[in-house]
């Protein structure tokens, strides 16, 4: 039990408050339950606020407004394509249990009130099934948070949950820390519900499955530290492909304050009639409202490299093959820092298709003078390369020398030019500064397709249920759209079995 003795007694108690997290306490509270839902930040959302916002899904509205005939099988099919060569690691037998589960589960999110536009064609899916969330990723928390409050979970927010509690061998609930600083012990008589986010934040756990270089790369969502799936493993639990993540990916980074794409609420009215302009008006018209998403904190297309464009990072000093890995190169420069440099000719390559600088699922290309519109905070153009450095903040010796070494053929601290054209024809141009960062990790516990935490002798930890990424259980979830559905989709099953749980442990009483 905590330190001071405090304790109240729930059904279930569910830690993380992301979208995994909203859908198990959810589907526990629509059951009947007494739920608590324990965050440890100050506000709800978890990654799932970070992320684009698509939900991939079959048999939907959307789909059928349009006269789309799909499926779940096919759907398991197409996703077995996203693993390509990584299939082999793949987990299919919970894949089943996400596309089976996805039509229901986007009927539910619909039901809460959210929004969406689409569907969109991704390839390999052979049909569109891509669903994106309407005005932003935002709108998950807000609206599911509301959900759950009118359902009576009883929400607590900067309350960080460290240590799972055992009673004859079974969870009985957790240990969390109360903003005051005061411990508290949340007893849970049907089952525990870890959703607490990925460990892409934590580097005892990035280097303990990865690297140690992987563990120095900071992640894009900073407070994803891992939790559940620490107290997991303090009581024999098992992490399947813990070495597999998003990153390191060099993304720009954000701007300075955030667009209005980003600061707008989730109004039904408003996003009904953004739902409305999607489907009706001309691409033109809505172009300058979706290049504000596209230019603000998107992976850059590696094409520019291909094309003649080079890295230097903040001492403006070129350390890379720009065409091999340079993402994990630029990870371990300082604060994981570079700038892409550019001259005129690739400039002019990249000012409309086929040459996009980023790119977003069913939302568009963004080209270069798009960030010249829309960012001008990492958008740099000058005559000289003295020029161009004073803009960046960069030394500009360092940076002339290496354009100098480039130019001449030589390593220019990384390797030569060979075919490549030199930087040569002004005016030259920066983008940046970008950044490397881990998106998220793969790693989760393994588990059953009810959810059970799995231990390293292969039986159930009894109590102990993981939803989303503390869930994922070896599923690579390649493909956008599929990590957000596989966090609702195992919210709603994993909260579903915790409160069937405590219905039986109250009948055995």
């Amino acid at each position: 039990m905590g330190d001071a003795g405090l304790t109240t007694e729930y059904d279930v108690v569910v830690v993380g408050g992301g979208g995994a997290g909203l859908a198990a306490a959810s589907e526990a509270a629509l059951l009947g339950r007494r739920v608590v839902l324990l965050e440890k930040n100050p506000e709800l959302g978890g990654t799932t606020a970070w992320s684009v916002g698509s939900v991939s899904a079959t048999c939907t509205p959307h789909q059928i407004a349009k006269g789309i005939k799909d499926n779940p099988a096919d759907h398991l099919e197409d996703l077995k394509l996203f693993s390509g060569e990584l299939a082999w690691r793949d987990n299919f037998v919970l894949g089943r249990v996400l596309t089976d589960n996805s039509p229901e589960m986007f009927r539910w999110l619909l039901s809460t009130g959210l929004v969406f536009v689409g569907p969109f064609p991704e390839p390999p899916h052979r049909r569109p099934r891509m669903h994106n969330i309407l005005p932003n990723s935002k709108a998950f928390p807000y609206i599911l948070g509301r959900h759950c409050r009118r359902l009576g979970v009883d929400i607590r927010l900067n309350t960080a949950a460290d240590r799972l509690l055992i009673v004859d061998g079974r969870i009985s609930g957790v240990s969390a820390t109360l903003p005051d600083g005061r411990r508290h012990d949340f007893l849970a008589h049907g089952g525990v519900v870890l959703a607490a986010g990925d460990f892409s934040a934590s580097r005892e756990l990035k280097a303990k499955y990865a690297s140690e270089a992987v563990a120095r790369v900071d992640a894009i969502n900073t407070t994803s530290t891992g939790d559940g799936i620490r107290m997991a493993l303090e009581c024999g639990a098992v992490v399947v492909n813990g070495d597999h993540m998003h990153g390191p990916i060099m993304r720009f980074v954000p701007p300075p304050r955030p667009k209005l794409i980003q600061r707008l609420p989730p109004i039904r009215m408003l996003t009904e009639l953004m739902r409305w302009s999607f489907d009706r008006l001309p691409a033109w018209l809505l172009r300058p409202f979706l290049m504000s998403f596209l230019t603000t904190a998107l992976a850059p297309s590696h094409d520019l490299f291909r094309r003649g464009a080079i890295l230097v990072d903040k001492q403006g000093l070129r350390f890379a093959e720009e065409r091999e890995r340079p993402d994990a190169a630029a990870a371990q420069r300082p604060d994981s820092m570079a700038f892409m440099v550019f001259d005129q000719p690739v400039a002019d390559a990249f000012r409309a298709w086929p040459n996009f600088i980023s790119t977003a699922p069913a939302v568009g290309y963004a080209f270069l003078d798009d960030y010249r519109r829309t960012r001008p905070d990492i958008f740099h153009q000058a005559h000289t390369f003295a020029e161009l450095a004073a803009s960046m903040g960069i030394p500009r010796e360092h940076f002339e020398t290496t354009i100098a070494d480039y130019n001449g053929g030589e390593a220019a601290g990384a390797s030569p030019r060979a075919e490549r054209p030199p930087l040569a024809t002004p005016p030259y141009y920066a983008l940046g500064p970008l950044k490397s960062c881990i998106i998220f990790t793969n790693g989760g516990l393994k588990v059953t397709e009810c959810l059970e935490v799995v231990n390293s002798n292969g039986a159930i930890v009894p109590g102990l249920y993981a939803a989303g990424s503390n869930g994922q259980g070896g599923m690579l979830l390649e493909g956008h759209g599929h990590h957000l559905g596989w966090a609702f989709v195992s919210g709603r099953l994993a909260g579903r079995h915790a409160a069937l749980r405590a219905s039986d442990a109250a009948d055995a009483l």
